[in-house]
C-alpha cells in the first residue's frame, strides 16, 4: 500500500456544545464517504445513540443534527498526516488541529473525550492538558481494529452522559 497524505474534516462543533469528542484521523472509508465514522463496523454512532436512548439514524445529516441537539462536538486531534491504510499505528508526519483556539472560544465545553489512545496521546504531547474547568477522558476506541466487545466499549463510554446534563 502507498502512504498517502490525508487531512481531517472540519469540526462538527456548535456554540452550545458541552462536550467534544476527538478522534485521531478519519479512516479510509470515512475519507471516501466524507463522513465521520463511516465504517459500518465502527461502533461510534451505535454507542452514542444507545447511550442517549435514541434509535440509530443512518442518514449522515440526521446524525449531525443529533450531535447538535445533544450538545456534542466532534473533531480530530490531527489536521493532516501521512498514513498507509486506516490504522493509527501507520500515522507519520502528523500536524495537529488548532485545538487550543477551539477550546478557548467554546466556553460551554466541560469535557473532552478521546476516542482511543492515539488521540489522547497526541493531544497530550502536542497540545497539553492545560485548560481550567475541562475534564479530559480517554475512552476505548470505537474502531473495529480495537477488538474489545461492544458491550465493554459501551460501558466505558457511559461516562459522557454525566457531562451532557
Amino acid at each position: 500500500m502507498l502512504m498517502s497524505f490525508i487531512q481531517s474534516f472540519p469540526p462538527l462543533l456548535y456554540e452550545d456544545s458541552r462536550i467534544l469528542i476527538l478522534g485521531s484521523m478519519p479512516g479510509v472509508i470515512s475519507l471516501e464517504e466524507n463522513q465521520y465514522y463511516a465504517h459500518p463496523r465502527n461502533h461510534f454512532w451505535r454507542i452514542l445513540y444507545s447511550l442517549l436512548d435514541e434509535s440509530l439514524e443512518h442518514d449522515y445529516d440526521a446524525r449531525k443534527r443529533f450531535l447538535r441537539e445533544k450538545g456534542i462536538g466532534l473533531w480530530d486531534v490531527l489536521h493532516s498526516c501521512v498514513r498507509e491504510g486506516s490504522l493509527d499505528t501507520s500515522i507519520r508526519n502528523e500536524s495537529v488541529n488548532d485545538l487550543r483556539s477551539i477550546l478557548g472560544t467554546h466556553p460551554n465545553i466541560r469535557a473532552v473525550f478521546f476516542n482511543g489512545a492515539k488521540a489522547a496521546e497526541t493531544f497530550r504531547k502536542k497540545v497539553g492538558f492545560t485548560f481550567d474547568n475541562i475534564a479530559f477522558i480517554q475512552l476505548p476506541s470505537t474502531s473495529p481494529a480495537y477488538t474489545i466487545p461492544y458491550e465493554e466499549k459501551l460501558e466505558k463510554w457511559k461516562v459522557i452522559k454525566e457531562y451532557l446534563c
